[in-house]
């Protein structure tokens, strides 16, 4: 890249038919919270996994010539546990169109719903400000220590 930008992969966003919802302003944010938290679940087990195999002895130091077959099997779940608190964090960022742009617009009075939303179509340019600017740094790391320090790994 010749720029030096960080290139970003976007997810493609899931229709989600609002009609076919009992209640769509409230059920439609439950529907957009229902990614990140799948991600704490995920993060959660592969804590949950890691803990038991240090609880159990199984990961420890490797000794000359003997291999340890579990060190890359926590290295992954340590990953794991890593990037689904990372990507439940930054969704949560409260700018359309990630998930938490759309809690947000579902919270909010109607009104101000509305003109929340009228910064959608520039919100992957918000996001890219922010990146560029180093306010990811302070938007998205400090929780994410946070619900890693809370996950169970050893």
């Amino acid at each position: 890249m010749t720029t030096g930008a960080p290139i970003i992969g976007w997810a493609k966003p899931v229709p989600v038919n609002t009609r076919r919802l009992g209640h769509p302003r409230r059920d439609y944010v439950l529907v957009a919270a229902a990614g990140p938290a799948s991600n704490l679940v995920m993060a959660f087990a592969a804590a949950a996994v890691l803990a038991a195999l240090h609880a159990g002895g199984a990961v420890s130091p490797q000794t000359l010539g003997e291999a340890n077959v579990t060190a890359p099997l926590a290295a992954i779940l340590s990953q794991a546990m890593r990037l689904n608190v990372l990507l439940a964090v930054f969704n949560m960022i409260p700018i359309p169109p990630l998930d938490g742009g759309n809690v947000l617009a579902g919270l909010l009075p109607y009104r101000l719903a509305v003109t929340f939303n009228q910064i959608r179509p520039y919100g992957f340019l918000v996001l890219y400000a922010l990146i560029l600017t180093g306010g990811f740094e302070y938007l998205v790391v400090p929780p994410y220590r946070m619900i890693v320090s809370w996950l169970p790994t050893q």
